[in-house]
């Protein structure tokens, strides 16, 4: 049995972390103060307060989240009216989740109302656009009541990327979600003006 104990000004914990994903619940501070102690660990909350620990992305899926971030990341530099974010940002829903999306963007006049402070933590903000890629491990309808929530808490537009089956899960509010079967391209219009991510460096 492995435990931690969290070295933080806040009230000490202990995390069993053979127990962790099933059984453990979280106030926000304490989520943070775990956080600060353990930043190798990938971490998320869930709306309830229970933490999950995930494990590291596989090679593969790190080097299609890097090639999937570096799309957006040159497309937001040019077009210049919002923040990007990659798969080891956190933010605070509405509904009180901490949430980590493989590739996130915020527009900027959204983030430049949250205060310095706010930025330097689990910005309280749903990201506008979220990318969550689909790796070995994962299961599909956890992945899918992930982007539900991100549409739900805010988020104008969501994809889900499951390269096993080589489809988009495309969400929107208010809509269902359109899924494209080998797409080339995915267009993000309009809610990235202009951007489409191209597939053949994500496949």
């Amino acid at each position: 049995m492995t435990s931690m104990q969290v070295k933080s000004d806040l009230t000490p914990l202990t995390v069993d972390l053979s127990s962790l994903m099933s059984q453990a619940r979280m106030t926000e501070e304490q989520f943070y103060a775990f956080c600060q102690s353990n930043r190798d660990l990938r971490i998320e909350r869930t709306a309830a307060g229970k933490v999950i620990v995930m494990p590291p992305a596989f090679s593969d899926t790190g080097n299609r989240n890097l090639k999937i971030a570096q799309q957006v990341a040159n497309w937001s530099d040019q077009n210049g009216t919002g923040e990007v974010f990659d798969s080891s940002s956190g933010f605070t829903l509405p509904n009180g989740a901490t949430r980590s999306p493989d590739v996130a963007w915020v527009k900027l006049a959204r983030w430049n109302a949250l205060s310095k402070e706010q930025q330097a933590s689990f910005a309280p903000i749903c990201p506008d656009f979220i990318v969550e890629l689909r790796s070995a491990s994962d299961a599909v309808k956890t992945l899918q009541e992930k982007m539900e929530e991100y549409v739900d808490n805010g988020a104008e537009l969501g994809l889900l990327i499951d390269r096993k089956n080589r489809n988009v899960h495309v969400y929107r509010p208010g809509q269902p979600p359109e899924i494209l079967t080998n797409p080339d391209s995915v267009s993000c219009d309009p809610e990235l003006s202009g951007f489409s991510l191209q597939m053949a460096r994500v496949w």
